[in-house]
């Protein structure tokens, strides 16, 4: 179940098994024995796993079938305030930034709940007609 939902997670974030390992810090051929359910990940790689893939250990061990977590590690201006944008090489300032802020804060309040439904409804009707 583990390797089956790694694979599926980090094809759908576009990130290969040499990506993945460099990020966590193991041999290529030790995630893909994750990915082929050959190896088991020690706890705390599967929580590093969850945070690079954006998604929930609960989902990697099969305890729920929602793929995002339920409450989002971190908020849009925390998202904001942590990357360094710039613009034309020149770093944005804090006020350049507030209307970034106010736009992605309002995006994800407003349309992530409908883009976690139509994901949903695309995997519902995907397993029906399989």
């Amino acid at each position: 179940m583990i390797g089956k939902r790694l694979r599926e997670v980090r094809k759908k974030r576009g990130l290969t098994l040499q990506e993945i390992a460099d990020k966590l810090g193991v041999a290529r051929s030790t995630y893909a024995g994750y990915e082929s359910d050959y190896r088991q990940p020690p706890l705390e790689i599967l929580v590093q796993i969850a945070d690079i893939l954006k998604t929930s250990t609960d989902y990697l061990l099969g305890l729920t079938d929602n793929p995002y977590p339920k409450e989002p590690t971190r908020n849009a201006k925390e998202l904001l305030k942590e990357n360094d944008l710039h613009w034309d090489g020149v770093p944005l300032t804090d006020e350049e930034l507030k209307p970034l802020r106010d736009l992605l804060e309002l995006v994800v309040r407003d349309r992530l709940p409908k883009i976690i439904q139509d994901e949903k409804e695309k995997e519902k009707n995907k397993s029906e007609h399989a």
